[in-house]
């Protein structure tokens, strides 16, 4: 059995097709996704179809567009000129497979490895950060999810502080995990810059981590690939015409197709 962490798909099923073919996936494998496997490219009701028809081969953690459709689904959230889901928002099973999704994790530890979406703070170490996305988890989850999703957006407070409570202490959480790029060594959050040049006082966020685990995420479409003896940056902007990866996590090895790019080069992931 192989275990293979996969950058963010946004809707590419063509190419996730290819990946997978590539790698040679078999039926005892398994598969992780840093999240977003929808929004910017053309097929995200496929994406989602073939994904949660894997069951417990296959774990996927939540990405900042994948909220965005659950939001689109509830009516909390207006519709953006460049979304491209409306092929699930439409689908006969839209309610089944947007609470599939809905219900994903936030993070996902195991066997020496760490995977998150976007970041996680420097005041957070692996064990504390993986309590704090319960917390989220179980929000999403609670009869009562609309209220919190109705609550989630915003970009204050831009720190953590133990004392937070309420919606505001789930929405840093949110943000630290599903937008986070550039952060301060005491934790200030920044979510404008969304190239590779910080700004002044700031860092990328893994430059301050001290992890034992090694911690694989994606989002970071402008940081592209990015490997460390303790990380995996895996967004290797896809939908923008870049590639679609996969890192066998057994032993390291590197996986990927080439992208025939759906958006101009350059977005936000």
């Amino acid at each position: 059995m192989a275990t293979y962490a996969i950058g963010d798909v946004q809707g590419c099923h063509d190419e996730l097709e290819q990946l997978l073919s590539r790698i040679g996936f078999a039926r005892k494998d398994q598969l992780w996704f840093v999240g977003d496997l929808v929004n910017r490219g053309p097929k995200s009701l496929e994406v989602l179809r073939y994904v949660k028809a894997l069951g417990r081969r296959a774990v996927v953690v939540l990405g900042n567009h994948d909220l965005h459709l659950v939001t689109q689904h509830e009516g909390l959230e207006p519709a953006r000129k460049d979304d491209t889901f409306a092929d699930v928002l439409a689908a006969r099973e839209r309610e089944p497979l947007v609470d599939w999704l809905r219900r994903r994790p936030m993070m996902h530890v195991e066997r020496g490895y760490a995977m998150v979406h976007a970041g996680l703070l420097p005041q957070w170490s692996v064990a504390t950060a993986l309590k704090l996305a319960k917390e989220v988890e179980r929000a999403l989850a609670a009869r009562n999810y609309r209220a919190f999703l109705a609550n989630m957006y915003g970009s204050q407070p831009d720190r953590w502080r133990d004392a937070l409570t309420g919606w505001d202490r789930l929405r840093v959480i949110v943000n630290a995990m599903t937008r986070l790029r550039f952060c301060t060594r005491a934790g200030k959050m920044d979510f404008r810059a969304k190239g590779i040049t910080p700004p002044r006082g700031y860092l990328g966020w893994y430059q301050l981590r001290k992890d034992r685990q090694t911690i694989v995420w994606g989002h970071w479409s402008a940081l592209g690939l990015k490997l460390g003896e303790r990380f995996a940056a895996l967004d290797s902007g896809c939908v923008w015409g870049g590639k679609l990866t996969a890192l066998r996590l057994d032993d390291r090895r590197l996986y990927q197709v080439d992208c025939r790019g759906y958006q101009s080069a350059g977005g936000d992931g």
